[in-house]
This record gives structure tokens, C-alpha cells and sequence, in this order.
């Protein structure tokens, strides 16, 4: 059995780590999806907020974390503009490769873009910025849930649909 200590409320510098890969993948996509056409970087900007709002509105609302500091700090920041779910709802479906697809989106849209403004007109700070968004993705992410987030959280115990798709990967 794992003795890690589960954390009631995460300690600020988790919260601080994980928003940061977040913020930085955002930033990065709307650079590179603004360098592609103004509309674009808008539209780009009202995807990822339309994912953050579906996150807090309907999945945190559920979640143990509710009105407490997750390692993200959004049960939190949930509880101050979404009412209470209901705790038994946050694993009642399973999820799939198919249900990654937005939330790869974020990603792919400015990998895609960036390639293309690479193959248009070349430019180092569009290359370094897709290198960039790779790192975050891979490394940034996998420390973040591996080494910070989901080791100590108690939804994962209590159930978590990510955890059981990623799970069935091993």
C-alpha cells in the first residue's frame, strides 16, 4: 500500500508549479496562434477558456477538492462562482482516448500552426516556442501529475476516471 500523505488542501508552490506549465502552454499556444492571424489567437483564446470553464463547472464541481486547494488550485477557485455538486457523480463514467481529444486540442492547434508558420517564413521564436510546448507537455505534465498532483490527491483514491484511463496503460 502507498504511505504518501494526502493532501486535505496542497501547499501553495504545487499549486504555483502547476499553474505555471499551464499558463506557459497557453501563453506559447496564443503566441504562435496570434503570429498566424489575429482571429485565429482569439479563437484559440475562447477554446482554452471554454476548457477551463468545463473543467470548474463540471468536473471540480463534483470533485472531493471542491472549495479546498487541489494541485492546481481549482476546487477552489470552482467553489467560488459554481454550486456544489454531488461527489459520487465525479466518477460515474468512464473515460477514453476519445474523451483526451479537446483537451489534446490545446495542444495540437498550436503545434499545427506553428509548423505551418515554419514552413511559410521560418522563425526561431516560433521553433523555440513549439519545443517549448513539447517539454511542457511531456515533462512538464508528467512531473506535474506524477511527482506533484496525483500522488497525494484524494479524489484519486476515492475514484478518478483519468487515473483508471491512464492506469490501463501499465
Amino acid at each position: 500500500m502507498n504511505d504518501l500523505k494526502l493532501y486535505d488542501n496542497f501547499p501553495a508552490w504545487i499549486v504555483f508549479i502547476a499553474n505555471a506549465v499551464t499558463i506557459l502552454l497557453y501563453g506559447l499556444g496564443l503566441f504562435i496562434c496570434f503570429r498566424l492571424h489575429w482571429i485565429i489567437g482569439v479563437l484559440y483564446l475562447l477554446y482554452i477558456t471554454s476548457m477551463e470553464l468545463r473543467l470548474v463547472s463540471r468536473h471540480c464541481v463534483n470533485c472531493y477538492y471542491y472549495g479546498k486547494i487541489c494541485g492546481f488550485g481549482k476546487g477552489w477557485f470552482s467553489a467560488k462562482i459554481f454550486p456544489k455538486g454531488d461527489i459520487s457523480h465525479f466518477c460515474t463514467r468512464e473515460m477514453s482516448w476519445k474523451d483526451m481529444i479537446p483537451d489534446m486540442l490545446v495542444v495540437l492547434i498550436p503545434l499545427i500552426g506553428g509548423i505551418i508558420l515554419l514552413i511559410h517564413d521560418f522563425n526561431w521564436l516560433v521553433l523555440i516556442g513549439i519545443f517549448i510546448i513539447i517539454l511542457l507537455t511531456t515533462f512538464g505534465n508528467s512531473f506535474v501529475r506524477g511527482s506533484l498532483s496525483c500522488q497525494y490527491c484524494k479524489q484519486r483514491i476515492l475514484g478518478c476516471p483519468a487515473e483508471k484511463l491512464f492506469e490501463k496503460e501499465k
